[in-house]
C-alpha cells in the first residue's frame, strides 16, 4: 500500500508563493501519474496539475497555468508544486494523489487516482 505525505502549506498574502511537496513511499514508475488537487471550503475538489512518472508530461488546470509549476526529483519519489502569484481563491486543502496509466502519455487530470495523501492547508489572504 503506497502512502503519500504532503507538506509545505501555510498562510501567505496575496501575491506570495508557496512550495508544496508530496513524498511517495515508493519510487514511481513511468506508469504512475501524480496529481495535485485542492478543495476549498464548501466547494468540490478540483484538479490543479499532474505530472507523469518520467516527468515529461505535465498538465495544468486553467486556474494554475502560468502561476503553478509541478516538478519532481530525479529519483521521482518527491513531487513539488511551486505556487506563485497566489490569490485568495487558491485557498484550500491541497492533496496529492497517485494513479496508474498505460504510459506517461495518458497522465492527466481525468484518470482515476487511487491513493491520496492527507492534505496540506493553504490560506491566501
Amino acid at each position: 500500500h503506497v502512502q503519500l505525505v504532503e507538506s509545505g502549506g501555510g498562510s501567505v498574502q496575496t501575491g506570495g508563493s508557496l512550495l508544496l511537496a508530496c513524498v511517495v513511499s515508493r519510487y514511481r514508475t513511468n506508469r504512475d501519474c501524480l496529481g495535485w488537487f485542492r478543495q476549498a471550503p464548501g466547494k468540490e475538489r478540483e484538479a490543479v496539475a499532474t505530472i507523469s512518472g518520467d516527468g515529461r508530461t505535465t498538465n495544468y488546470a486553467d486556474s494554475a497555468k502560468g502561476r503553478f509549476t509541478v516538478s519532481q526529483e530525479h529519483m521521482k519519489n518527491t513531487v513539488y508544486l511551486q505556487m506563485n502569484g497566489l490569490k485568495p481563491e487558491d485557498t484550500g486543502i491541497y492533496y496529492c494523489a497517485l494513479g496508474r496509466v498505460l504510459s506517461a502519455f495518458y497522465c492527466n487530470t481525468e484518470i482515476g487516482f487511487a491513493d491520496w495523501g492527507q492534505g496540506t492547508q493553504v490560506t491566501v489572504s
